[in-house]
């Protein structure tokens, strides 16, 4: 022995020449056992000591074989430290049944083995070797320390029969699942760190478990941790936690005291440390910090303001969904209501039941079909029955009206703040005859509109833009090519141009009007007014003159008081309100109104010929009646 370390001389039965020992050095250096590790009990009572070992030779094996003098034994009676050794495989060591601690660190070995006579070993260090699989502790009852950390393990298993075991470590190596280990009631501590776990399970079981390293690994979930009840300490930096519900279960731990999450998504997260401090209030580190009390209030606070933020959020979530499912449903009605007016339309088109050819079969549509296929288009949106017919929705400066209920809204006492901020009026699965009837109200409850828009209202023909001359004001037009036929017309942003031309609108779908827009509509359009007004009646004429001149009143009554400065803009306005008498004489009357007309004017033809046949009859008594008088 010399100051450096001690001399081993290492025999085994490969070894021919005995004259020539394979000699190499053990240094003093203390085994890299964990900190926590080395204050174990078994640890303390021998560190520092270093084993001055012989191997000898044996015929009938070919594994090394331990032997150590008296002398040794004495020394070291219950310690034994191979480190270093670059052994690979487990020496047979014999008459050595008292040996509670064996320490294999930093060797080549493979399996474990040739230890099963070691009856009364509490401490095996196999850290840094080559190990695949746990095997050969089966005999091993009084085992309390398993230090298997640094190798290539894949599964555990093979844990049965050491149920006294207090720590196990397993850091290091190649695991993917937590399993086998439910039976460990007496382990405290348990290293899984930098391994290949995604998520923590399957630790019912340990009911002496305080600590949990789980550093390093792929974990993204974790459940069973509230079922320790006494975990005091969890160790999960570096895993993928991303969201606080994948760790909800360590919320019911009450035991857990200090917990690290420092290097997971969630850490970067700005509400993290006050939402686990709030539903952890047990705890007394956070990520290797101690937390104090002031640090406990924020975070109490703080997590009630995103409690409540989240429950907003939750809120605004249901009601867009909400809005989208009553948007479906109302579209879904529209579609039914266009199936169902074209079916009628296709009826009356056959009035006398001809058949028509359907693949060569011939089939009669009859009353009662009809009646069946509204009952077949209602089932298609049977299930979204419970939902709104109609949706009323203020965004910004946009009123937006989603079925034909939703013109009722405009008989609703609107705020004057509410209603003033309305610019945009968007129209959606209305019939545009429906919508003619409300325009008056409309520019009455929001005088402030000035656009527009249509989407799925059946435009259909240019006359219909006749009716939007009733606005006070209009800036901008858009019609939505989906449901409205009339966009297909190449002229009609021009006929637009020029029946509205009063509004000197802005914008027609998003597209600016120029001056050469307006020349081009007056070109095509302008000789249309002239032949309507020298078409109508002269008692018409005169009431349209009427309604100029009160326009003009109504228009001077608003300017007055102005400054003079606006002169030039105020003329225009003359000059656009007597132009626009003409164009009044292009009008657009409803389905409805036009029924009501054709009855009206039925009447008034049934009246007339009642009448004159009246007078007829009169005359000719009176004729009859003077020819006798004559002949008297």
């Amino acid at each position: 022995v010399n100051n450096c370390g001690l001399q081993l001389v290492i025999q085994t039965s490969s070894i021919t020449d005995k004259s020539k020992p394979f000699e190499f050095r053990i240094s003093k250096e203390q085994s890299s056992f964990h900190n926590r590790l080395l204050q174990h009990d078994l640890e303390k009572n021998y560190s520092g000591r270093q084993d001055n070992t012989h191997f000898g030779s044996s015929s009938s094996i070919t594994f090394p074989v331990l032997q150590r003098t008296a002398e040794e034994k004495i020394l070291n009676s219950d310690r034994l430290t191979l480190e270093r050794q670059k052994l690979t495989v487990c020496p047979v060591i014999d008459g050595e049944d008292h040996i509670r601690l064996l320490n294999f660190q930093h060797n080549f070995i493979t399996q474990i083995q040739n230890i099963s006579n070691l009856q009364h070993l509490v401490f095996l260090d196999l850290y840094d070797n080559q190990i695949e699989e746990i095997s050969g502790l089966s005999t091993l009852r009084s085992l309390r320390v398993l230090l298997l950390g640094k190798n290539r393990i894949k599964k555990i298993s093979n844990l049965e029969n050491l149920k006294n075991l207090d720590v196990l470590d397993l850091h290091g190596n190649q695991i993917t699942k937590i399993e086998n280990i439910s039976h460990l009631s007496e382990l405290r501590v348990l290293n899984l760190a930098r391994n290949l776990l995604t998520i923590v399970e399957n630790l019912n079981g340990l009911d002496s478990l305080t600590e949990l390293n789980l550093r390093h690994n792929q974990v993204s979930a974790i459940k069973d941790v509230d079922t320790l009840p006494r975990l005091q300490r969890l160790f999960l930096s570096f895993n993928n936690i991303s969201s606080f519900e994948d760790i909800l279960c360590l919320a019911d731990s009450s035991s857990l005291s200090d917990i690290s999450l420092d290097g997971n998504p969630i850490a970067q997260e700005t509400w993290y440390k006050h939402t686990v401090l709030h539903h952890m209030m047990q705890l007394r580190q956070l990520d290797m910090k101690r937390i104090t009390e002031e640090e406990r209030r924020m975070a109490s606070v703080a997590a009630r303001k995103e409690e409540e933020r989240r429950r907003e959020s939750h809120k605004q979530t249901l009601l867009k969904e909400k809005k989208r499912l009553t948007i479906c449903n109302i579209a879904h009605q529209w579609e039914i209501q266009q199936n169902r007016v074209a079916f009628v339309a296709s009826l009356n088109q056959d009035k006398d039941n001809e058949p028509c050819q359907i693949n060569g079969s011939a089939a009669y549509v009859l009353p009662e079909e009809s009646r069946s296929l509204d009952t077949i288009l209602s089932s298609a949106v049977q299930g979204l029955s419970v939902l709104e017919s109609h949706l009323v929705e203020v965004e910004g400066d946009t009123l937006c009206l989603y079925g034909a209920g939703a013109l009722e809204c405009l008989d609703r006492n609107w705020s004057v703040q509410t209603a003033g901020l309305i610019v945009t009026v968007s129209f959606m699965f209305i019939e545009f005859d429906e919508i003619v009837q409300v325009l008056t109200k409309l520019k009455i409850k929001f005088p402030n509109s000035a656009h527009l828009k249509f989407k799925e209202t059946n435009l259909v023909m240019l006359q219909q833009f006749n009716a939007l001359a009733q606005m006070h004001r209009m800036e901008q037009l858009t019609v939505d090519p989906q449901g409205n036929p009339v966009v297909n017309f190449t002229l009609w942003k021009y006929y637009v141009l020029f029946r509205l031309n009063h509004f000197n609108l802005q914008k027609i779908n998003g597209v600016k009007v120029t001056e050469d827009d307006i020349v081009m509509a007056e070109r095509l359009f302008g000789v249309l007014a002239l032949v309507a007004s020298s078409e109508l009646p002269h008692y018409r004429m005169l009431s349209l003159f009427g309604e100029s001149r009160r326009k003009q009143y109504h228009y001077m009554l608003e300017e007055k008081g102005k400054k003079s400065g606006i002169g030039s803009e105020e003329s225009s306005d003359h000059r656009r309100i007597g132009e626009s008498t003409t164009r009044a004489t292009l009008s657009y009357t409803t389905k409805d109104f036009h029924m009501e007309k054709l009855e009206e004017i039925k009447e008034r033809k049934t009246f007339c010929q009642t009448y004159v046949q009246n007078l007829v009859k009169e005359a000719a008594d009176i004729n009859m009646k003077n020819e006798s008088l004559q002949k008297l």
